[in-house]
């Protein structure tokens, strides 16, 4: 017995006439007299009461028509979702971003993804940057959003986006543009900043910065979580140096100053990775 005569089988079920069922299944009467003769012998079971004219399930055969219908359905389905997760439509992905673009960035991405393939799960999460190369190779995440340049050769990097750094102050602070900021005018800050990060070229643009003033300006705290970071300034505790795209977390009592400094995003991947989901990711974030 196998799946193609129980097709037959349901076909000839709902027709109940040899010829026509033979004629919409695309083979010859007795060829499918002899599948339909075939699978009851190998049940052992009468499924049609035939003569001449007419021809009729038996008790077994409607009984097995009403259950070989459901469990047909439910391995298409299942054949259908193996083909969708073959071709990339499917499944689960797995991507790390930094919180700056939660607001700014991820949404769009986001809405490409979920429009091409409505059924792939996607979850977010944000790694800490000395264990990005990690999660990836470890298969605990497939996609890295990071301001850092990768140096991995086992894992690839392409830029999707550039923003600028900025001087995130309060509303009431007398910043103003970027030329208020001089080694004078430094001197009286006191910054909250990301976590200085050993080797990341993120924390090296912002040290850089730092260098342009001469003397380094003070630094009393440290945060992994941008939005943290925002809450404290808005808190009047320091002012920040921040990606520009936090401005789109519209919140409220701050104010971003745009500095000429660039600041890139790459997105990262495992570069023996040949999973069909992830590459049909990687063409609709990649420009």
């Amino acid at each position: 017995m196998d799946l193609q005569q129980i097709k037959y089988f349901l076909a000839l079920s709902r027709e109940l006439h040899f010829w026509n069922t033979a004629g919409k299944m695309n083979i010859t009467q007795s060829a499918l007299s002899r599948q339909i003769q075939s699978l009851e012998n190998q049940l052992g079971i009468q499924l049609f009461e035939r003569n001449k004219r007419n021809v009729k399930l038996t008790a077994a055969g409607q009984f097995l028509k009403e259950k070989w219908e459901v469990e047909l359905n439910k391995l298409e389905f299942i054949h259908q979702s193996a083909r969708q997760i073959q071709l990339g439509e499917s499944g689960t992905i797995t991507i790390a971003h930094p919180d700056s673009i939660s607001a700014s960035l991820m949404p769009d991405i986001l809405s490409r993804i979920s429009d091409a393939f409505p059924k792939l799960k996607i979850k977010l999460v944000q790694v800490l940057y000395e264990n990005q190369q990690e999660y990836l190779r470890n298969y605990k995440i497939d996609l890295a959003i990071t301001r850092d340049i990768n140096t991995a050769k086992d894992i690839h990097s392409e830029k999707i986006h550039t923003d600028h750094l900025a001087i995130v102050v309060p509303e009431n602070h007398p910043y103003r543009t970027p030329e208020d900021l001089t080694k004078e005018t430094l001197a009286s800050q006191k910054f909250i900043l990301p976590t200085n990060d050993e080797g990341s070229s993120y924390s090296d643009l912002i040290q850089r910065l730092f260098n342009s003033f001469e003397d380094a300006p003070e630094v009393y705290l440290h945060s992994e979580f941008g939005s943290a970071i925002i809450a404290l300034v808005r808190k009047g505790l320091g002012i920040a140096i921040l990606p520009d795209s936090y401005v789109y977390h519209e919140i409220l009592g701050i104010r971003f100053i745009k500095l000429p400094l660039e600041t890139d995003l790459y997105i990262n991947w495992r570069i023996e990775d040949h999973n069909p989901v992830l590459a049909n990711v990687l063409k609709l974030i990649i420009p």
